[in-house]
């Protein structure tokens, strides 16, 4: 740690302080940018790297390798919902929600190769994404509010138990998909989230899937979220052009093991 500081140029005890300190209702801040360094964008599941479409420069592409943040290994689905995601994956360049560039809906939003922002106040959370200026906002004093409509990022409201932020995140539309290989949910999806600082540096990033018409039972992904650190750190523009991958490359792919 003392190399990393260094080479920053800022103190070491100057830099775990400012992150560290608690907010004004006394939870330590989660304020920052936060980024997954793992492959589940393209598959929360295990998975070797497989081959991907073709690339502007004519070479072909990959799609990373993954240990995976499924807990246990794999997921639960039923009969008929492991076909669908089978034929989800044979042509997941065509039907990825998030290569036509629609919002990645929760929790794909946090394991995008994109940071993410939290701006932390006593009443509200907001996350802000780089991807696509996605953003969702986290109702904390709020634990009655109802959706007023189905939604891309869902309907989030918050609390703290101790350290750890838990958000219940309901009405998100079916459209949206769990990675690249086409892990899918219905519109009856229900996720419980939970951000537990583990330190100045790091977060752990849990969530709960329920959801009785796609899956045999609740499971759980989980994986680390680490603080970007960059001396002027902040998030970028990342437009999406709508429809360019599958029009660019979609009849170009070709298959490998979801």
């Amino acid at each position: 740690m003392l190399v990393f500081c260094l080479a920053l140029a800022w103190p070491c005890d100057a830099i775990a302080e400012a992150v560290a300190a608690p907010t004004e209702d006394g939870h330590r801040g989660l304020n920052g940018i936060w980024q997954a360094l793992n492959a589940a964008h393209w598959n929360i599941e295990a998975h070797a790297a497989y081959a991907g479409p073709l690339v502007p420069s004519g070479a072909l592409g990959a799609e990373a390798a993954g240990l995976g943040i499924v807990e246990g290994g794999a997921i639960p689905y039923l009969p008929w919902a492991l076909e669908q995601r089978e034929q989800n994956f044979q042509n997941r360049m065509a039907l990825d929600p998030a290569a036509k560039c629609y919002m990645p809906g929760v929790p794909r939003a946090n394991y995008l190769p994109f940071p993410f922002q939290i701006v932390q106040t006593p009443d509200y959370i907001l996350f802000a994404y780089e991807f696509a200026g996605a953003s969702r906002t986290i109702n904390m004093n709020q634990p009655d509010l109802e959706a007023p409509a189905e939604s891309w990022m869902g309907h989030s409201r918050g609390h703290f138990e101790g350290a750890t932020l838990v958000v219940e995140v309901t009405d998100q539309v079916a459209d949206t998909w769990f990675d690249r290989a086409g892990n899918f949910h219905s519109a009856e999806l229900r996720i419980t989230e939970r951000y537990t600082p583990i330190g100045p540096f790091h977060l752990l990033y849990e969530a709960t899937i329920e959801d009785p018409k796609v899956f045999a039972r609740p499971w759980k992904l989980s994986m680390p979220l680490y603080r970007r650190m960059e001396k002027d750190a902040q998030l970028l523009e990342f437009k999406c052009i709508e429809f360019v991958e599958e029009l660019m490359y979609g009849h170009l792919g070709t298959g490998g093991p979801p």
